[in-house]
């Protein structure tokens, strides 16, 4: 099948619901689970049929949500066999909030987060936002059929780095795949400032240096979806690196190819992974990165 066509003038309501929806699941892990360095633990995990919390130990029992792309819902699943289900397509972001927590409190399971979006400028808190809601099914097919062919190019990729490196997983604060390799060395005090997001958080999630890269589909923003790839902190002349495909753009500081030019490639995963291993060989060229001792062959199924 092919790479689906993803259009924010037709697809950003529902992107914006699935943004805001996740971002309820992330915080729900937050306020119930123990820290893990750089937040991997509250990162959303990209499954066969959407995007999934990893489980929450509770009195209630063992819980995991998700936001599910092909029932079109929040599916709760508890350690006891108990589900339930939650559709997404609701009149606003306030009645799929209170929905969710009389959903948790029926069962007996942590309904408490955090009540405010995170890195959205201005956002409205969860149980205030009344405006209307737009989620169309076709929509979330359309992104549920990206990330099918996405995330395996993201794993091939991740396979290929023997350092630290982290999962392949979902970040519902910028709503964006993502995948971050480690040269191992601590980096400066990144200078914070993300919008909802505390600076002690992103200070730690930047410790060390990086190379990040990702699939960010615009969420609540109605952006063009992209492919970007960044270092920090970048190295002198990152911004001057030519690649084959995409380019530097300044005002992101990062590397950036449009979904849409992968899409209608000859071979759209070859292109994304050529994009994924030139702009990290410059973050890690321009870094001095002992490539030797932390890439390793990616083996074959």
């Amino acid at each position: 099948m092919e790479w689906p066509e993803l259009d924010p003038a037709r697809d950003a309501g529902t992107w914006t619901v699935l943004h805001l929806a996740s971002q309820m699941l992330g915080k729900i892990r937050v306020a119930h689970a123990d820290w893990v360095n750089h937040g991997w633990h509250v990162a959303l995990q990209p499954g066969a049929n959407g995007l999934m919390m990893l489980p929450v130990a509770a009195a209630g029992g063992r819980f995991s949500l998700s936001l599910d792309l092909c029932d079109h819902c929040i599916h709760l699943l508890v350690s006891d066999g108990r589900s339930d289900r939650l559709p997404l397509a609701q009149p606003s972001i306030a009645r799929l909030h209170r929905e969710l927590v009389a959903m948790l409190d029926r069962h007996g399971l942590p309904s408490r987060f955090h009540g405010r979006p995170n890195e959205l400028p201005d956002a409205l808190p969860f149980a205030s936002d009344e405006r209307p809601a737009a989620y169309r099914e076709e929509s979330a097919v359309r992104l549920r059929e990206a990330l099918r062919h996405v995330v395996p190019v993201f794993e091939t990729f991740r396979a290929g780095f023997a350092g630290k490196v982290s999962p392949v997983h979902f970040w519902w604060g910028s709503f964006d795949l993502a995948v971050t390799r480690f040269s191992g060395r601590s980096a400066p005090a990144h200078p914070g400032g993300v919008p909802g997001l505390p600076d002690r958080i992103t200070r730690e999630a930047y410790s060390h240096e990086v190379s990040s890269a990702g699939f960010w589909p615009g969420g609540a923003f109605g952006a063009d979806p992209i492919f970007y790839s960044y270092a920090y902190p970048s190295p002198e002349g990152f911004a001057d690196v030519a690649v084959t495909h995409g380019a530097f753009d300044q005002t992101l500081g990062e590397f950036v190819l449009p979904y849409a030019d992968v899409r209608i490639a000859d071979d759209p995963a070859a292109t994304l992974l050529a994009f994924l291993h030139e702009t990290y060989a410059a973050a890690a060229d321009l870094a001095h990165w002992d490539r030797a001792a932390l890439e390793r062959e990616v083996v074959a199924p």
